[in-house]
């Protein structure tokens, strides 16, 4: 197996250029034994099938819009699966187009981070991942490509991409603005006196059940606010405060929520944020990367990333004026992940 990890962006102008690139990709891992999975639409996968005649038997062929579900949840999967063909003697080659068209812009960030993350998550597998990237995306999103992977294919031949950001500072920048202020009528509870936890959850509970907030996201939201108070608790400067509201799909654009709990639906979140006075010591992680399948994180960077696991989006923000874990749960009739 060979233990060099390559993730490559294939940037293209049309079926030729994305056939030109994708095709070789996959055929070079069906000779080498390699597991092959590629994660395409129905019209992508046909053409793949076409172009690979018989050999397309050898290819595993998913779905893009289960694969990229959520991006932490994905992440998990693909490091999971990677480890697992290493383990076997074999090595993961992925093709992997993202689905951008259906994310709103809270979304594409998140899913930009992803794509930045891969680089340390799988380093080490031998895993070898392709990107397609359609050159009639948004322009933003093009050019995140070619920030977030070391090399760029152009059919047969890769060559280092110029534009690449070491993951780290690339994730820096997707939280280099600030989060919106809370709305003015966000229900607010002060956690300066440690409560007691029977009472925390029934206060969420409340709060959340005025929103159509599902059972099963109202018990993903119980256990992700627990961990994140326990730890400004533990961790941070009072005050700590812990906020709710619903955010009809504002706070993406830059707006500032729809205030309370109350919420008619549609692109819409339930918000629940954590804020103290503490600052975060450099290096923390955050919480976004995976444990590695034959080791361990430390306890507190395990419960941010199965924070990261159970939420829509979790947003982090650390500094002179404190600390703030923004955590967002999609409400029903939203057509991003839950």
């Amino acid at each position: 197996m060979n233990d060099d990890f390559t993730h490559r962006v294939l940037p293209y102008d049309g079926v030729d250029d994305y056939l030109g690139g994708a095709v070789p990709f996959l055929r070079d891992g069906i000779a080498a034994g390699d597991r092959v999975l590629a994660v395409c639409g129905t019209a992508r996968e046909m053409l793949l099938r076409d172009a690979l005649g018989g050999a397309a038997e050898a290819v595993l062929f998913t779905d893009a819009a289960a694969w990229y579900a959520h991006p932490s949840r994905t992440l998990a999967d693909c490091l999971g699966d990677a480890a697992e063909s290493a383990r076997r003697g074999r090595r993961l080659r992925l093709l992997g187009e993202p689905a951008w068209a259906t994310r709103s812009p809270l979304e594409v960030v998140e899913w930009e981070r992803a794509e930045a993350l891969v680089n340390i998550a799988l380093r080490g597998t031998g895993a070898s991942v392709l990107c397609p990237y359609s050159t009639t995306l948004p322009a933003a999103v093009v050019a995140a490509g070619r920030k977030t992977h070391p090399e760029t294919v152009r059919g047969t031949s890769a060559r280092r991409n110029p534009g690449f950001v070491d993951p780290w500072t690339f994730c820096a920048r997707c939280d280099a603005d600030p989060l919106p202020p809370p709305p003015p009528g966000a229900d607010t509870l002060p956690l300066d006196d440690r409560p007691d936890l029977f009472w925390l959850r029934a206060w969420i509970t409340d709060c959340a059940r005025q929103t159509p907030l599902p059972e099963e996201g109202l018990q993903r939201l119980l256990v992700a606010a627990t961990e994140v108070v326990t730890n400004a608790l533990r961790h941070g400067a009072p005050p700590v405060v812990l906020r709710i509201w619903a955010d009809s799909g504002g706070e993406d654009s830059g707006g500032t929520g729809s205030g309370g709990v109350h919420s008619s639906g549609g692109d819409a979140s339930l918000v629940c944020e954590v804020a103290d006075a503490g600052r975060w010591a450099p290096g923390t992680g955050y919480g976004l990367l995976p444990p590695r399948p034959q080791g361990a994180l430390a306890d507190e960077r395990f419960g941010l990333w199965a924070v990261r696991l159970l939420c829509s989006t979790v947003q982090i923000r650390t500094g002179e004026n404190g600390t703030t874990v923004r955590l967002r749960f999609a409400l029903p009739g939203r057509n991003g992940a839950g």
